[in-house]
């Protein structure tokens, strides 16, 4: 009866122990690795970082779906239109002025402002764009790219990087623009901004009154076709 009883509890701790044993033993848990991908990067900041950084008003590709009334999308805008505008601007940068681009594309009382000049009316803004090959002998448009074109309101945004090379000391100065061009009814420019490195520009009395003071001196020196 002992012998039986302590068998018995010889083999319960043998159990026991071994229970405990395999308990106490380390186990591995193994994860399944996940592929990590990279987020896309919005459009618009290639357009930013690959030029100047434009500090306006947001863009979208989608501008040009704006509701014109309840339950009736407005037409997508001509690219015609924005092709032409672009085109004539390009000539007048790369320093080919035209008494023809100006009555295709520019409205006679228009305004041009840049950092330098505020001009008002054909006048005093077409003589910049005569004096320019006076004083530069080559203009390359090394590249340019529409951040956006609207119906409401009606307007043209675009980057745009220009090489200038000074006339007789061949100096050359490149310049990354943001260029806002506001449009009428007649799709002719009545406001166009370039802006430097895509900085607003100034509102500071003193620098607007030397702005409008290099508009008003330029047709001193430079003519241009009569409109």
């Amino acid at each position: 009866m002992t012998t039986s009883q302590e068998t018995s509890s010889v083999h319960a701790t043998s159990v026991t122990s071994r229970k405990s044993s395999d308990s106490a033993s380390p186990t591995m848990t193994h994860h399944r690795q996940t592929l990590q991908l990279p987020l896309p990067i919005p459009d618009i900041f290639y357009s930013a970082a690959g030029g100047a950084h434009y500090s306006g008003a947001p863009v979208s590709e989608d501008d040009d779906q704006v509701i014109a009334s309840p339950g009736k999308p407005s037409p997508p805008m001509d690219d015609t239109i924005r092709d032409r505008i672009m085109a004539d601007l390009n000539e007048l940068y790369c320093c080919r002025p035209s008494k023809e681009i100006f009555e295709r594309t520019w409205r006679p009382d228009a305004v041009f402002e840049d950092p330098l000049v505020r001009c008002e009316g054909y006048a005093q803004y077409a003589p910049q764009w005569f004096a320019m090959p006076k004083i530069v002998s080559k203009s390359e448009t090394i590249s340019s790219r529409v951040m956006s074109f609207t119906r409401l309101p009606k307007r043209l945004i675009y980057s745009q990087t220009q090489e200038y090379t000074l006339r007789y000391i061949g100096f050359k100065k490149r310049i990354e623009s943001i260029i806002i061009v506001d449009l009428d009814d007649d799709d002719k420019i009545i406001h166009m901004a370039d802006q430097w490195n895509g900085e607003s520009l100034s509102s500071w009395f003193g620098v607007n009154l030397l702005r409008r003071a290099n508009a008003l001196v330029t047709p001193w020196f430079v003519s241009a076709p009569k409109a």
